[in-house]
Protein backbone atom coordinates (compact mmCIF):
# COMPACT_ATOMS: atom_id res chain seq x y z
CA UNK A 1 0.00 0.00 0.00
CA UNK A 2 1.38 3.26 -1.33
CA UNK A 3 1.67 6.59 1.52
CA UNK A 4 -0.87 8.38 3.24
CA UNK A 5 -2.32 11.40 2.01
CA UNK A 6 -0.58 13.58 4.66
CA UNK A 7 2.85 12.28 3.61
CA UNK A 8 1.93 12.89 -0.35
CA UNK A 9 1.23 16.51 0.88
CA UNK A 10 4.30 16.49 2.51
CA UNK A 11 3.16 16.26 6.18
CA UNK A 12 5.70 14.64 8.94
CA UNK A 13 3.87 11.04 9.06
CA UNK A 14 4.88 10.61 12.96
CA UNK A 15 3.70 14.88 13.67
CA UNK A 16 0.42 14.13 11.94
CA UNK A 17 -0.70 11.28 14.23
CA UNK A 18 -0.19 13.00 17.13
CA UNK A 19 -2.24 15.88 16.17
CA UNK A 20 -5.12 13.39 15.16
CA UNK A 21 -4.73 11.76 18.74
CA UNK A 22 -4.25 15.19 20.34
CA UNK A 23 -7.56 16.84 18.78
CA UNK A 24 -9.80 13.50 19.76
CA UNK A 25 -8.37 14.31 23.69
CA UNK A 26 -9.67 17.91 23.30
CA UNK A 27 -13.08 18.43 24.83
CA UNK A 28 -16.32 18.22 22.42
CA UNK A 29 -14.12 16.94 19.47
CA UNK A 30 -15.14 13.28 18.01
CA UNK A 31 -14.12 11.63 14.68
CA UNK A 32 -16.92 13.82 12.65
CA UNK A 33 -15.48 17.39 13.81
CA UNK A 34 -11.82 15.86 13.20
CA UNK A 35 -12.62 15.31 9.45
CA UNK A 36 -14.10 18.86 9.94
CA UNK A 37 -10.78 20.17 10.68
CA UNK A 38 -8.50 18.42 8.68
CA UNK A 39 -10.63 19.44 5.46
CA UNK A 40 -10.84 22.69 6.27
CA UNK A 41 -7.02 23.26 7.10
CA UNK A 42 -5.04 20.40 4.98
CA UNK A 43 -4.12 18.38 8.56
CA UNK A 44 -4.56 17.84 11.99
CA UNK A 45 -1.02 19.28 13.02
CA UNK A 46 -2.10 22.86 11.17
CA UNK A 47 -5.57 22.37 12.90
CA UNK A 48 -4.11 22.88 16.06
CA UNK A 49 -2.17 25.42 15.10
CA UNK A 50 -4.70 27.27 14.40
CA UNK A 51 -6.50 30.44 16.43
CA UNK A 52 -9.64 30.18 18.04
CA UNK A 53 -11.64 32.66 15.83
CA UNK A 54 -10.58 31.30 12.91
CA UNK A 55 -11.44 27.88 14.22
CA UNK A 56 -14.79 28.73 15.41
CA UNK A 57 -15.46 29.44 11.53
CA UNK A 58 -15.60 25.60 10.60
CA UNK A 59 -18.75 24.29 10.24
CA UNK A 60 -19.76 22.25 12.81
CA UNK A 61 -16.78 23.95 15.41
CA UNK A 62 -18.49 26.15 17.55
CA UNK A 63 -16.79 29.25 19.93
CA UNK A 64 -16.41 26.68 22.84
CA UNK A 65 -15.28 23.68 20.50
CA UNK A 66 -12.85 26.09 19.04
CA UNK A 67 -11.35 27.40 22.10
CA UNK A 68 -10.68 24.00 23.94
CA UNK A 69 -8.98 23.29 20.18
CA UNK A 70 -6.63 26.46 20.43
CA UNK A 71 -5.82 25.71 24.64
CA UNK A 72 -4.65 21.90 23.89
CA UNK A 73 -2.22 21.49 26.61
CA UNK A 74 -2.03 17.47 26.98
CA UNK A 75 0.71 16.75 24.77
CA UNK A 76 2.11 14.10 27.72
CA UNK A 77 -0.88 12.14 27.06
CA UNK A 78 -0.37 11.90 23.58
CA UNK A 79 2.92 10.97 24.19
CA UNK A 80 2.40 8.31 26.94
CA UNK A 81 -0.48 6.96 24.21
CA UNK A 82 2.40 6.49 22.08
CA UNK A 83 4.45 4.82 24.74
CA UNK A 84 1.53 2.33 25.49
CA UNK A 85 1.47 1.63 21.74
CA UNK A 86 4.87 0.91 21.55
CA UNK A 87 4.71 -1.68 24.59
CA UNK A 88 1.75 -3.67 23.00
CA UNK A 89 3.42 -3.02 19.45
CA UNK A 90 0.24 -1.26 17.91
CA UNK A 91 -0.03 1.00 15.15
CA UNK A 92 -2.11 4.06 14.47
CA UNK A 93 -4.10 3.75 11.22
CA UNK A 94 -5.66 7.37 10.47
CA UNK A 95 -8.73 7.26 7.83
CA UNK A 96 -6.45 8.94 5.47
CA UNK A 97 -4.17 6.21 4.77
CA UNK A 98 -4.58 3.08 2.41
CA UNK A 99 -4.53 0.85 5.16
CA UNK A 100 -7.56 1.92 6.34
CA UNK A 101 -10.34 -0.06 5.85
CA UNK A 102 -12.38 1.08 3.01
CA UNK A 103 -16.11 -0.22 3.73
CA UNK A 104 -15.70 1.49 6.96
CA UNK A 105 -15.04 4.75 4.85
CA UNK A 106 -18.39 4.30 3.78
CA UNK A 107 -20.49 4.16 6.67
CA UNK A 108 -22.36 7.66 8.51
CA UNK A 109 -19.65 8.30 11.34
CA UNK A 110 -16.08 6.32 10.84
CA UNK A 111 -13.10 6.56 12.70
CA UNK A 112 -10.54 9.60 12.52
CA UNK A 113 -8.05 6.60 13.16
CA UNK A 114 -7.95 2.61 14.58
CA UNK A 115 -5.58 1.68 16.96
CA UNK A 116 -4.16 -1.48 15.96
CA UNK A 117 -2.64 -4.84 17.28
CA UNK A 118 -1.94 -7.66 14.51
CA UNK A 119 -2.71 -6.70 10.98
CA UNK A 120 -5.01 -5.10 8.57
CA UNK A 121 -4.84 -6.77 4.79
CA UNK A 122 -6.77 -5.70 1.90
CA UNK A 123 -8.64 -9.38 1.94
CA UNK A 124 -10.32 -7.51 4.70
CA UNK A 125 -12.71 -5.47 2.34
CA UNK A 126 -14.34 -9.03 2.22
CA UNK A 127 -15.53 -9.62 5.33
CA UNK A 128 -18.71 -10.49 7.42
CA UNK A 129 -19.85 -9.83 10.96
CA UNK A 130 -20.75 -12.82 13.79
CA UNK A 131 -22.65 -12.06 16.62
CA UNK A 132 -24.78 -12.80 19.29
CA UNK A 133 -25.22 -12.82 22.80
CA UNK A 134 -23.07 -13.58 25.43
CA UNK A 135 -24.88 -16.30 26.84
CA UNK A 136 -25.33 -18.44 24.20
CA UNK A 137 -26.47 -22.24 24.46
CA UNK A 138 -24.18 -24.73 23.00
CA UNK A 139 -26.49 -24.57 19.57
CA UNK A 140 -25.59 -20.93 19.52
CA UNK A 141 -21.78 -21.89 19.46
CA UNK A 142 -21.35 -24.48 17.30
CA UNK A 143 -23.61 -22.72 14.70
CA UNK A 144 -21.01 -19.33 14.87
CA UNK A 145 -18.03 -21.64 14.72
CA UNK A 146 -19.01 -23.49 12.12
CA UNK A 147 -20.45 -20.54 10.13
CA UNK A 148 -17.61 -18.87 10.69
CA UNK A 149 -15.40 -21.92 9.49
CA UNK A 150 -17.22 -21.88 6.04
CA UNK A 151 -16.92 -18.20 5.66
CA UNK A 152 -12.75 -18.57 6.36
CA UNK A 153 -12.61 -21.62 4.11
CA UNK A 154 -13.95 -19.56 1.54
CA UNK A 155 -11.86 -16.36 1.83
CA UNK A 156 -13.46 -13.98 3.77
CA UNK A 157 -12.49 -12.28 6.79
CA UNK A 158 -14.73 -13.05 9.99
CA UNK A 159 -15.73 -10.09 12.06
CA UNK A 160 -16.82 -9.70 15.90
CA UNK A 161 -16.46 -8.19 19.14
CA UNK A 162 -14.09 -10.78 21.55
CA UNK A 163 -17.05 -10.92 24.05
CA UNK A 164 -18.43 -14.53 25.54
CA UNK A 165 -20.45 -16.60 23.83
CA UNK A 166 -21.33 -15.92 19.69
CA UNK A 167 -18.32 -13.53 19.61
CA UNK A 168 -15.69 -15.93 20.74
CA UNK A 169 -16.93 -18.77 18.86
CA UNK A 170 -16.70 -17.22 15.80
CA UNK A 171 -12.80 -16.18 16.25
CA UNK A 172 -11.94 -19.35 16.88
CA UNK A 173 -14.02 -21.18 14.08
CA UNK A 174 -12.32 -18.69 11.58
CA UNK A 175 -8.77 -19.54 13.05
CA UNK A 176 -8.96 -23.25 13.60
CA UNK A 177 -10.35 -23.00 9.89
CA UNK A 178 -7.08 -21.31 8.95
CA UNK A 179 -8.54 -17.98 8.36
CA UNK A 180 -8.71 -14.24 9.67
CA UNK A 181 -10.52 -12.73 11.75
CA UNK A 182 -10.83 -9.00 13.26
CA UNK A 183 -11.88 -8.20 17.09
CA UNK A 184 -13.29 -4.77 17.43
CA UNK A 185 -13.20 -3.84 21.11
CA UNK A 186 -14.73 -1.58 23.37
CA UNK A 187 -11.95 -0.62 25.01
CA UNK A 188 -8.30 0.18 24.56
CA UNK A 189 -6.28 -2.55 22.59
CA UNK A 190 -4.22 -2.97 25.75
CA UNK A 191 -7.02 -3.79 27.58
CA UNK A 192 -8.17 -7.24 26.14
CA UNK A 193 -11.79 -8.09 27.72
CA UNK A 194 -12.76 -10.22 28.79
CA UNK A 195 -9.44 -11.02 30.74
CA UNK A 196 -9.99 -14.77 30.25
CA UNK A 197 -9.52 -14.14 26.65
CA UNK A 198 -6.18 -13.69 26.25
CA UNK A 199 -5.02 -16.31 25.04
CA UNK A 200 -7.78 -15.78 22.21
CA UNK A 201 -7.00 -12.57 21.56
CA UNK A 202 -3.08 -13.18 20.97
CA UNK A 203 -4.09 -15.69 18.40
CA UNK A 204 -6.27 -13.36 16.68
CA UNK A 205 -3.64 -10.63 16.60
CA UNK A 206 -1.26 -13.29 14.88
CA UNK A 207 -3.99 -14.26 12.16
CA UNK A 208 -5.86 -10.74 11.87
CA UNK A 209 -5.96 -8.13 14.21
CA UNK A 210 -7.64 -6.46 17.24
CA UNK A 211 -9.19 -2.54 16.59
CA UNK A 212 -10.13 -0.10 18.36
CA UNK A 213 -11.08 3.64 18.28
CA UNK A 214 -10.43 4.63 22.14
CA UNK A 215 -7.37 5.53 23.72
CA UNK A 216 -4.83 3.22 24.80
CA UNK A 217 -5.97 2.05 28.63
CA UNK A 218 -9.83 2.97 28.11
CA UNK A 219 -11.88 1.03 30.37
CA UNK A 220 -14.34 -1.55 28.77
CA UNK A 221 -17.17 1.01 30.10
CA UNK A 222 -20.46 0.30 29.28
CA UNK A 223 -21.70 3.09 26.83
CA UNK A 224 -18.28 2.10 24.32
CA UNK A 225 -20.31 -1.11 22.75
CA UNK A 226 -22.72 0.26 21.51
CA UNK A 227 -20.55 2.78 19.39
CA UNK A 228 -18.06 0.05 19.06
CA UNK A 229 -20.97 -1.82 17.51
CA UNK A 230 -20.70 0.26 14.75
CA UNK A 231 -17.65 -0.82 14.00
CA UNK A 232 -17.90 -4.50 13.61
CA UNK A 233 -21.29 -3.89 10.98
CA UNK A 234 -19.20 -1.08 9.05
CA UNK A 235 -16.25 -3.47 8.29
CA UNK A 236 -18.38 -6.00 6.74
CA UNK A 237 -20.83 -6.31 3.84
CA UNK A 238 -23.32 -8.14 6.70
CA UNK A 239 -23.86 -9.22 9.82
CA UNK A 240 -24.97 -12.62 10.53
CA UNK A 241 -26.86 -13.16 13.99
CA UNK A 242 -26.68 -16.32 15.54
CA UNK A 243 -28.34 -16.23 18.52
CA UNK A 244 -30.01 -13.20 20.18
CA UNK A 245 -32.38 -13.02 23.15
CA UNK A 246 -35.09 -9.37 22.98
CA UNK A 247 -32.62 -7.17 23.70
CA UNK A 248 -28.98 -6.81 23.19
CA UNK A 249 -25.76 -6.00 21.59
CA UNK A 250 -26.10 -8.19 18.86
CA UNK A 251 -29.48 -6.11 17.86
CA UNK A 252 -28.62 -2.94 18.04
CA UNK A 253 -25.43 -4.30 15.86
CA UNK A 254 -28.25 -5.82 13.21
CA UNK A 255 -30.01 -1.95 13.46
CA UNK A 256 -26.69 -0.28 12.36
CA UNK A 257 -26.03 -2.53 10.02
CA UNK A 258 -29.11 -1.50 7.86
CA UNK A 259 -28.53 1.99 8.69
CA UNK A 260 -25.59 1.22 6.87
CA UNK A 261 -27.27 -0.46 4.01
CA UNK A 262 -25.85 -3.25 4.72
CA UNK A 263 -26.85 -6.81 4.60
CA UNK A 264 -28.62 -8.64 7.47
CA UNK A 265 -28.92 -12.53 7.88
CA UNK A 266 -30.11 -14.61 11.01
CA UNK A 267 -29.51 -18.37 11.75
CA UNK A 268 -33.63 -19.00 13.17
CA UNK A 269 -33.63 -20.83 16.66
CA UNK A 270 -35.68 -23.57 18.30
CA UNK A 271 -38.79 -21.62 18.92
CA UNK A 272 -38.62 -22.57 22.91
CA UNK A 273 -34.88 -20.99 22.89
CA UNK A 274 -34.66 -17.27 25.16
CA UNK A 275 -31.64 -16.86 23.62
CA UNK A 276 -32.41 -17.15 20.01
CA UNK A 277 -35.59 -14.85 20.12
CA UNK A 278 -34.23 -11.69 19.36
CA UNK A 279 -32.86 -13.26 16.20
CA UNK A 280 -36.21 -15.11 15.45
CA UNK A 281 -37.76 -11.90 15.48
CA UNK A 282 -35.39 -10.08 13.04
CA UNK A 283 -36.26 -13.12 10.64
CA UNK A 284 -40.20 -12.72 11.21
CA UNK A 285 -40.49 -8.76 10.70
CA UNK A 286 -38.50 -8.91 7.24
CA UNK A 287 -34.96 -6.97 8.98
CA UNK A 288 -33.22 -10.15 8.52
CA UNK A 289 -32.65 -13.36 5.85
CA UNK A 290 -33.06 -16.65 7.24
CA UNK A 291 -30.08 -18.61 6.16
CA UNK A 292 -29.29 -21.95 6.97
CA UNK A 293 -25.72 -22.32 5.23
CA UNK A 294 -22.62 -20.22 4.37
CA UNK A 295 -23.53 -20.89 0.94
CA UNK A 296 -27.07 -19.43 1.21
CA UNK A 297 -25.45 -15.95 2.60
CA UNK A 298 -23.08 -15.76 0.03
CA UNK A 299 -26.12 -16.22 -2.80
CA UNK A 300 -28.09 -13.49 -1.12
CA UNK A 301 -25.15 -10.98 -1.24
CA UNK A 302 -24.89 -12.05 -4.94
CA UNK A 303 -20.83 -13.02 -4.41
CA UNK A 304 -18.71 -15.63 -6.31
CA UNK A 305 -17.44 -18.46 -4.16
CA UNK A 306 -14.03 -19.16 -3.84
CA UNK A 307 -13.77 -23.03 -4.01
CA UNK A 308 -12.76 -23.78 -0.82
CA UNK A 309 -10.06 -26.34 -0.60
CA UNK A 310 -9.90 -29.97 -1.19
CA UNK A 311 -10.65 -31.65 2.14
CA UNK A 312 -7.95 -33.36 3.69
CA UNK A 313 -7.60 -36.69 3.44
CA UNK A 314 -9.16 -37.80 6.94
CA UNK A 315 -6.04 -38.55 9.91
CA UNK A 316 -6.69 -41.78 12.03
CA UNK A 317 -6.82 -40.88 15.65
CA UNK A 318 -3.19 -41.93 17.17
CA UNK A 319 -3.22 -44.90 19.60
CA UNK A 320 -6.25 -45.17 22.13
CA UNK A 321 -6.81 -47.45 24.55
CA UNK A 322 -9.81 -49.25 24.78
CA UNK A 323 -12.03 -46.67 26.92
CA UNK A 324 -10.41 -43.79 25.10
CA UNK A 325 -11.22 -45.44 21.51
CA UNK A 326 -14.96 -46.53 22.92
CA UNK A 327 -15.40 -42.74 23.53
CA UNK A 328 -14.09 -41.73 20.18
CA UNK A 329 -16.16 -43.72 18.66
CA UNK A 330 -19.89 -42.59 20.19
CA UNK A 331 -18.69 -38.70 19.71
CA UNK A 332 -19.67 -36.78 16.56
CA UNK A 333 -17.87 -34.58 14.63
CA UNK A 334 -20.36 -31.78 14.50
CA UNK A 335 -23.08 -32.29 16.82
CA UNK A 336 -22.42 -32.39 20.40
CA UNK A 337 -23.21 -35.52 22.47
CA UNK A 338 -24.34 -35.08 26.56
CA UNK A 339 -22.41 -36.81 28.88
CA UNK A 340 -25.37 -38.90 30.04
CA UNK A 341 -26.10 -40.10 26.21
CA UNK A 342 -22.18 -40.55 26.03
CA UNK A 343 -22.60 -43.22 29.22
CA UNK A 344 -25.54 -44.49 27.45
CA UNK A 345 -23.86 -45.31 24.25
CA UNK A 346 -20.79 -46.98 26.37
CA UNK A 347 -21.41 -48.25 29.12
CA UNK A 348 -19.71 -46.42 31.34
CA UNK A 349 -20.60 -44.51 34.41
CA UNK A 350 -19.87 -40.32 34.30
CA UNK A 351 -16.63 -40.22 36.45
CA UNK A 352 -15.10 -43.11 34.99
CA UNK A 353 -16.40 -41.15 30.84
CA UNK A 354 -15.18 -37.77 32.42
CA UNK A 355 -11.65 -39.02 32.80
CA UNK A 356 -10.96 -40.47 29.70
CA UNK A 357 -12.82 -37.67 28.05
CA UNK A 358 -10.33 -35.37 29.55
CA UNK A 359 -7.55 -37.53 28.37
CA UNK A 360 -8.64 -37.42 24.94
CA UNK A 361 -9.27 -33.32 25.24
CA UNK A 362 -5.84 -33.25 25.86
CA UNK A 363 -4.71 -35.00 22.97
CA UNK A 364 -6.77 -32.54 21.08
CA UNK A 365 -9.52 -35.08 20.16
CA UNK A 366 -12.10 -33.68 21.58
CA UNK A 367 -13.84 -30.24 22.40
CA UNK A 368 -15.92 -29.60 25.42
CA UNK A 369 -19.24 -27.46 25.20
CA UNK A 370 -20.83 -26.04 27.88
CA UNK A 371 -23.38 -28.35 30.04
CA UNK A 372 -21.17 -31.50 29.72
CA UNK A 373 -21.09 -31.59 26.00
CA UNK A 374 -18.44 -32.96 23.68
CA UNK A 375 -17.34 -33.50 19.95
CA UNK A 376 -14.95 -34.78 18.36
CA UNK A 377 -12.15 -31.86 17.14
Amino acid sequence: MGPSLFAEAGFDERQEKEALVALSMAPGVGPGRIRSLVARFGSAAAALQAPARVLATVPGIGPQTAAAVAAFDGHAAVTEQFERAERVDATLVTAWDPAFPPLLREIYDPPAFLWVRGTLAEADAKAIAIVGTRRATAYGKQVAYDFAAGLARHGFTVVSGLAYGIDAAAHRGALEAGGRTLAVLGSGVDRIYPARHARLAQAIIEQGALLSEYALGAAPDAPNFPRRNRLISGLTRGTLVVEAFETGGALITARLALEQNREVFAVPSPVHSRAGVGSNRLIQQGYARLVLSVEDMLAELGLILDEPPDEPAPVPPPALDPLERRLYDALDDTTPVHIDTLCTRTGLDPSTALVYLLNLEFKGLVRQMAGKQFFRA
